[in-house]
């Protein structure tokens, strides 16, 4: 009778001592954090989030926009995203709106950046002619959206001062939670509280607070897909005012990245011929 070949033997030896670096590995990670402060902790945590983010170049999207009264009454609308990563210091956005006919070739250009204050612009085609938002004029609604116009700006971790919350489980997803303090004076905000999901630090939820310390708004995002390997996008995106009872919603599509922009479509000469 032949013989069966010998099973291939385990080197448990082998694999005890990988065991116990990978053990020792995670333990001294808990550790390294456990010794973090809340403070610096959260800045960990809104750290990495921006590096999963930065590199991508550019990127364009379509979005349909629904506003909803707290009477129940809807308006719709429909618009265009273009941003660009002008270095590591300067990213440029652009909002074009197409429908309704009553605000079509409206655009919001945005210029942020790392050290210094962002710079926007909103074209306005009925009276032909741009005005500068800033200062507290960036915590008023856009468009007449949920949305502020400084939500609308590229989130940098240095617009911000940060608190490590804790963990919380939200959508079936283990979560961290952190506390953000703008550093804008002129914010409408005084704190935010965000829950990122902890295996891709994807935003789920953000509460935000009014000046008064009063929850104002929440923002929810839903429906992630990743592009190019390594960029997360949501589908669908929903701000909730608790104050007035009115919420917007975007829902995303056509995402696409390396589309060929330049800066130069980017300037404020750019937002008078939006197309």
């Amino acid at each position: 009778m032949k013989r069966k070949p010998p099973l291939p033997r385990l080197n448990f030896t082998l694999l005890t001592g990988l065991l116990l670096v990978l053990a020792t590995v995670a333990t001294t990670r808990a550790a390294a954090d456990e010794e973090l402060s809340s403070e610096e902790r959260g800045l960990q945590i809104a750290r990495e989030a921006w590096e999963r983010e930065a590199g991508y170049g550019d990127s364009a999207a379509e979005v349909y926009m629904l506003l909803r009264a707290g009477g129940g009454q809807e308006a719709q609308r429909e618009l265009r995203l273009r941003s660009l990563e002008v270095s590591e210091s300067e990213t440029r956005a652009l909002i074009i709106f197409d429908a309704p006919l009553d605000v079509r070739g409206t655009a919001l250009l945005t210029h942020s950046f790392t050290d210094q204050e962002d710079n926007q612009w909103l074209f306005l085609p009925a009276v032909g002619g741009e005005r500068r938002i800033a200062g507290g004029g960036r915590s008023g609604p856009f468009m007449g959206s949920e949305f502020a116009f400084e939500d609308l700006g590229v989130q940098r971790v240095e617009d911000f001062t940060y608190t490590y919350v804790g963990e919380d489980t939200l959508n079936d997803m283990a979560c961290y939670v952190i506390e953000r303090y703008p550093t804008d004076s002129a914010s409408g905000y005084k704190r935010q509280v965000a829950w990122l999901d902890q295996e891709h630090y994807r935003v789920q939820k953000v509460d935000y607070y009014d000046r008064r310390d009063e929850l104002l708004k929440t923002l929810t995002a839903e429906g992630y897909q990743q592009y190019e390997g390594q960029y997360w996008r949501p589908k669908k995106m929903e701000m909730h005012n608790h104050q007035n009872g009115r919420s917007t919603t975007l829902e995303w599509k056509n995402i696409s990245f390396d589309n060929g922009f330049t800066a130069r479509m980017f300037d404020r000469n750019a937002i008078r011929s939006a197309r």
